[in-house]
């Protein structure tokens, strides 16, 4: 894997690169241009799911990136409708088809739709694939505390990762600690807010006193703060911009101005105890 920029490690013993590259809304004639740049930018994790339907695309930006496998950290997530011990297996290996891979680095559940109360079944599911090698690390995404803990005391296992909407005004400290308190790596989606904190005067005034970007500024937050995260482009620059940030170092003061932008109401995405969708 790169050594151009921090990893963290995962209570399985493996690792991962700390910054990835999400595809989520990156159509999928698009995504092999975009993994390019990425590659070329100095990205090794590559963030996908099942619902983006852009799995085959990133498995051609993959196949004709040229980089050994083993250099590569790549994800994809289980949709709501294929929870279940034999479903979650045939969607992982169905996944695996459409990526041109024998194995992922991480699998994940990607809600818990506790409706359905399912996603112990899923998770079962995950174990075994995990133990049978086709996903070398197992997670989760969207889980809260409850089903965090339910996890644990059906099946005893934790997730190395929860991905996890999180951005300046939305930055979870409660499901954060209790990652904190069992080992598991908090994953940012949408670390930028989907754009919705990037006009921010407290962000922009960071930004300038760093000569930096203020996506730059957000997402090392997120480094500093222990966070991985996965930022989404397709315009080379900017991808090459977001990556650029391992030689900027926030202080105590910066810090802290953005641990101030909090904010009750700032979700953007769904309620992880309401969502359901189930059609894919």
């Amino acid at each position: 894997m790169s050594k151009n920029q921090p990893h963290v490690s995962l209570h399985d013993g493996r690792r991962a690169p700390q910054l990835g590259f999400g595809t989520w809304q990156i159509p999928e004639a698009d995504v092999p241009a975009a993994i390019h740049a990425a590659l070329e930018a100095g990205y090794r994790s590559i963030d996908t799911a099942y619902i983006y339907y852009n799995e085959a695309g990133v498995g051609r930006g993959i196949a004709q990136s040229g980089i050994a496998r083993d250099e590569l950290f790549i994800a994809t997530k289980v949709w709501n409708n294929r929870h279940g011990h034999d479903s979650t297996k045939a969607a992982l290996r169905e996944s695996l088809d459409r990526l041109q891979l024998d194995y992922v680095d991480l699998y994940l559940i990607h809600w818990p739709v506790p409706q359905e109360k399912r996603y112990i079944d899923a998770w079962e599911a995950l174990i075994q694939l995990r133990d049978e090698g086709l996903a070398k690390s197992i997670g989760v995404c969207n889980f809260q505390v409850p089903h965090l803990q339910k996890l644990l005391d059906k099946t005893g296992v934790l997730p190395v990762v929860n991905q996890i909407e999180l951005h300046p005004y939305f930055q979870q400290a409660e499901l954060r600690a209790y990652h904190a308190d069992h080992d598991i790596a908090t994953e940012a989606w949408s670390p930028l807010g989907q754009g919705s904190v990037l006009e921010d005067p407290a962000l922009a005034a960071i930004a300038h006193k760093h000569q930096a970007s203020t996506a730059q500024v957000i997402l090392r937050w997120h480094l500093q703060m222990g966070h991985m995260a996965i930022p989404k482009s397709v315009t080379p620059a900017r991808i090459q911009e977001n990556f650029n940030l391992f030689n900027l170092r926030l202080d105590d003061e910066d810090m802290a101005a953005i641990g101030a932008l909090d904010r009750a109401e700032g979700r953007i995405g769904p309620d992880p105890d309401q969502f359901h969708l189930m059609k894919g």
